[in-house]
């Protein structure tokens, strides 16, 4: 059985997200990409291609930097050096990794992607490896930070679900292989909310209910967060519709107003201790919830809705060789070990956050333990996939909006 995180060891990771999506980590790259030129699309001409399932993007390959030729294996004594947020790869997995190989792992971590492609733009830290979002993806191909996979080494790639074997956001998976995968619905204590707010025939209203002032939150991401508005009111999550985006202004205001709301990422701790009963969440916070209630309470009383039709907010995070690094045989190998079941259901059982293999179901990973049952809807399924929404790269003018929106929100109005 692969380990299991001990409760309040200060897990980190779900930051990620706080920064991964917007202005702050995409201006990092800007010196950069008009240091290259910026040429922008996929191509190599014309304005920046912005990749969604509506517009599949095949990148361009890399005219500086080389695949690695097929047939060699990783050099023992060798180290491979690895960029990450803390806590978002199992050590036990690390630790089989450096035994069978022979290989020295430097796992470097950092607080937000800002901070993160900052370093990388240097271009002279030697990162083998780095776990981006695919809203960075083209800014790190055309700034020509990125080295192309060579397929050969990537044997475990039929174990991934089939869209991710060729996604929208890297056709033909040239740049990346997905990482983990997750949904955004709602959790909620059933000892602190008194209905399933997945019943509401509506049920993002829950979370705009009086009756919870002050005993809910939402997550400290502004796209997620605004994104959920457009998602109450049917509308696109990655609208640029001015209307819309006063509409989430209205309402996004409303809300703070009237709810008096956390806005955090630290709900899968903050619920188990009963610092609040209701919240926006990620799926791999509501699995990982059961970890932190405190002793003798029922993880019975935990909860997660996302809509039954799939049509909630669904993401990915990504694993890609930087150029920059001097090992890419380990790194390769190591990529494709991430997608092999054994060594990916032993990285789950530490992070919570679930890989894209078609051996990971409801079904199977409650029954093995990882899920309870009341919380099996947390577990992301193909058909989640198939008809939830991204979020997406927006234009600039509609991205700095949201920021300013959401500023205005953070500061109470």
């Amino acid at each position: 059985m692969p380990e299991r995180r001990a409760p309040f060891s200060g897990r980190s990771a779900v930051a990620r997200r706080s920064l991964f999506k917007g202005g702050l980590a995409a201006a990092a790259l800007v010196p950069l990409l008009q240091a290259c030129g910026d040429s922008g699309s996929a191509s190599g001409g014309g304005a920046q291609e912005i990749p969604s399932p509506d517009n599949p993007v095949r990148w361009k390959l890399s005219s500086v930097n080389d695949a690695i030729e097929s047939g060699l294996t990783p050099e023992r004594g060798s180290t491979l050096r690895i960029y990450n947020y803390a806590d978002y790869l199992s050590p036990r997995m690390l630790k089989d990794f450096e035994k069978k190989y022979g290989v020295d792992i430097r796992l470097s971590t950092f607080n937000d992607a800002d901070e993160a492609l900052t370093k990388i733009a240097t271009g002279n830290l030697g990162f083998d490896l780095y776990f981006p979002s695919y809203d960075s993806l083209g800014r790190l191909i055309q700034a020509e930070l990125l080295r192309p996979l060579n397929q050969d080494y990537l044997t475990n790639s039929g174990n991934l679900w089939e869209g991710f074997r060729d996604p929208w956001y890297d056709l033909g998976a040239q740049y990346t292989r997905p990482y983990t995968i997750y949904s955004t619905g709602i959790g909620w204590r059933s000892d602190r909310i008194p209905e399933e707010a997945g019943e509401r025939e509506n049920p993002y209203d829950v979370l705009w209910d009086t009756q919870y002032k002050g005993d809910m939150a939402i997550l400290d991401d502004w796209h997620t967060a605004m994104g959920m508005v457009l998602l109450r009111n049917g509308l696109d999550m990655n609208s640029t519709d001015e209307g819309d985006i006063a509409l989430v202004r209205e309402q996004l205001l409303e809300l703070g107003d009237t709810m008096d709301p956390r806005v955090t990422i630290g709900q899968y701790t903050d619920i188990p201790a009963g610092k609040y009963g209701l919240s926006q969440m990620w799926s791999g916070d509501a699995i990982n919830m059961q970890y932190y209630l405190p002793e003798g309470t029922s993880q019975d009383i935990l909860r997660y809705w996302f809509p039954e039709d799939g049509s909630g907010g669904v993401d990915n995070d990504l694993v890609v060789c930087l150029a920059q690094g001097k090992n890419p045989v380990a790194a390769h190998v190591f990529i494709n070990d991430l997608m092999g079941e054994g060594i990916a259901e032993t990285n789950f059982g530490f992070t919570g956050y679930q890989p894209p293999l078609t051996a990971f179901t409801p079904e199977t990973l409650v029954d093995k333990g990882y899920v309870p049952q009341n919380l099996a809807g947390s577990v992301v399924t193909e058909k989640d996939f198939e008809t939830g929404v991204p979020l997406l790269q927006l234009p600039a003018a509609a991205d700095a909006e949201y920021h300013r929106i959401w500023q205005e929100f953070k500061a109470g109005g």
